[in-house]
């Protein structure tokens, strides 16, 4: 039915008025008074018929016209006519269907509901061997947070010490609840499914993964406007048809009731409420996988994708380096090597020291403490790690302090994009270490698979050099690589693949943003990505996770497959039971209530959405 604000707020009246007036009639009517069922029935279908045409005046002044219209004539004509309990039922139905789509559209929202709901306001907080309940903008990084069972993580942070058990369905879809051990990244939202543990926040609660989550969703519900209804694309025609053919029955006949009849017959509810319950429904089963999905409009056109565009960095890659080899030169092991490596890093801000500090503790190595640190920004750094002079950098940074000739039989060769890191200890080479960002997990079958599902054009843009694009796309079997790309050439890029269908694109970074905008469909990945791109993009991946890109098509295929189906069946039904009523088949009243038959089932056809 249509957005009505009368309606909403009067909703408990206008279900009781018309059904004790159909029940006050019908006793009147059963106890001889016909007269009196009369005046009751018109009653009850009265302040129902003035309402809806107060809101339809209204709505007409925005410019909105919609097939509510055809409710309202076939109440007034019924009340002409004379077919008063025919009027009272629509009235009832009508009523009846903006509870049961206000019903249908809550049990839809659920999921979304449930994301902001589960807000933690509070944390406890370590403080001076003391717990202390303080609020969630009180907490920064390096506060110590007791998790307690049931609790909702209130910020990012890591495992302080033992094992935590998150349940992170609510962020990942994920049902098996994640075992974390200490150092362990935590993800705020999850919630502790198992023993209380402590968590060193790594982040601000503002800042954090499900305050990011709970501002995207309060935005989307809030700037979004209600879906359009597939219905008010096609007001006018249904209109005129139905008054064409009640004209003619009408005419043909010279019955006031057949045209009552027929009007009553074609009250479009399935076609007004199929669309909404099922996109809808649509929406609350994609949040429930960690998918958000900014309205119906976004859900409708991720059904329909032909084409995906799609970044490298943090996307189709992790963003982040890794170790992907370490060549030893004979002084120590790989292990060793690493260890020392890393525990000079500690020394360091650079990234890729981190990335070598947070590889050493992931492997569980025991690193000391450095001294004598010298570093020169950008190239390389030294120092003392247990007694031992170490030096750690590029290859010219060690060859200037242990001399070149001893590097030459450590090769400089390396993939395309991949850093080395040379490692010298007592002045003898111990090894390189190769650091590169690599493609996620799964890559390969996810863009199988989306070709499979029918997406016909698979393309690469990124802003890196083209080397290193070519060789992070080997052998994914893409359409296109594009490399070296600036933000604009991005859109162009986007554009361009319009002409097999709806463009996908798929990014996380604020260069990334205009590209997401200009794509029929933009999908940016995790909460945590640039804001920019979050903002700009109609669907949110809400972890980083590529591999949600699929079941995010999927829902919205099926969401809209019921959608039309629904609207096919139930219009259908409908056609049928208005040319049953001009043919003399069907009185007003039967057509009413068959009518109110065809909204349950075409409503409750629709909620079949929410099922995976």
């Amino acid at each position: 039915m249509s957005e009505m604000p009368f309606m909403g707020r009067l909703q408990p009246l206008l279900i009781i008025w018309p059904a004790a007036g159909l029940a006050a009639g019908a006793a009147a009517h059963f106890a001889g008074q016909p007269a009196l069922a009369a005046t009751l029935w018109a009653a009850a279908s009265a302040p129902v018929l003035l309402l809806l045409a107060a809101e339809i005046a209204i709505s007409l002044r925005r410019g909105d016209f919609g097939l509510d219209i055809v409710a309202v004539l076939s109440m007034s004509a019924a009340l002409a006519a004379g077919e008063t309990l025919a009027a009272a039922i629509v009235a009832l139905m009508y009523a009846s269907g903006q509870v049961l789509e206000g019903f249908a559209a809550r049990r839809a929202q659920k999921e979304m509901t449930t994301l902001l709901a589960r807000v933690p306001r509070t944390a406890m907080r370590h403080h001076d061997g003391q717990l202390e309940e303080v609020g969630l903008d009180e907490l920064g990084p390096g506060d110590r947070v007791l998790i307690r069972r049931g609790d909702v993580v209130p910020v990012d942070g890591t495992v302080a010490d033992g094992v935590a058990v998150l349940d992170q369905s609510a962020l990942t879809g994920e049902s098996l609840p994640a075992r974390l051990k200490a150092g362990d990244t935590a993800l705020s939202g999850a919630t502790n499914a198992g023993d209380a543990f402590d968590l060193v926040a790594t982040r601000r609660a503002a800042d954090s993964t499900y305050a990011g989550i709970v501002r995207l969703v309060a935005s989307a519900q809030r700037s979004r406007p209600p879906m359009a209804r597939m219905a008010d694309r096609y007001a006018l025609v249904f209109l005129a048809a139905t008054v064409l053919l009640a004209g003619l029955a009408g005419w043909l006949t010279g019955d006031p009731v057949r045209v009552v009849a027929v009007l009553v017959a074609a009250t479009p509810c399935p076609l007004i409420l199929a669309v909404p319950v099922a996109l809808m429904s649509g929406l609350s089963r994609a949040a429930h996988a960690g998918i958000l999905i900014k309205g119906g409009k976004a859900l409708e056109m991720l059904a329909q994708v032909k084409a995906l565009v799609i970044d490298k960095t943090g996307t189709l890659t992790d963003g982040e380096a890794r170790i992907v080899d370490m060549r030893v030169a004979g002084v120590v092991e790989r292990t060793e090597m690493l260890r020392v490596a890393a525990s000079l890093d500690q020394a360091s801000k650079h990234i890729i020291a981190q990335t070598l500090v947070a590889a050493a503790r992931e492997q569980g190595l025991s690193l000391t403490i450095p001294s004598t640190v010298e570093e020169t920004p950008g190239e390389g750094i030294s120092g003392q790690v247990d007694g031992h002079a170490v030096s750690v950098g590029g290859f010219r940074y060690v060859a200037e302090r242990i001399g070149e000739e001893h590097l030459h039989h450590l090769s400089r060769a390396h993939a395309p994009g991949a850093a080395a890191v040379v490692v010298a200890i007592d002045g003898k080479a111990a090894g390189v270490i190769i650091l590169a960002d690599t493609l996620r997990p799964g890559t390969e079958k996810l863009l199988g698979d989306l070709r499979a599902a029918g997406i016909e054009r698979l393309v690469l843009a990124t802003g890196d050099r083209a080397d290193v694009a070519r060789f992070i796309s080997h052998g994914l079997g893409l359409d296109l690589v594009r490399a070296e790309l600036t933000p604009d050439q991005k859109v162009l890029t986007v554009l361009s693949e319009r002409k097999v269908g709806p463009v996908m694109m798929v990014g996380d970074g604020v260069n990334d943003a205009p590209a997401l905008a200009a794509a029929d469909v933009g999908v940016a990945m995790g909460a945590r990505g640039a804001a920019a791109s979050s903002e700009a993009a109609d669907v949110v991946l809400l972890v980083d996770q590529l591999d949600r890109i699929l079941p995010a098509i999927a829902i919205a295929r099926r969401s809209r497959a019921i959608a039309l189906q629904s609207v096919a069946v139930g219009m259908g039904l409908s056609i049928l039971a208005m040319l049953a009523a001009a043919a003399g088949y069907l009185v007003p009243v039967e057509g009413a209530l068959l009518q109110e038959v065809i909204d349950v089932a075409v409503i409750f056809n629709a909620l079949r959405a929410l099922r995976g």
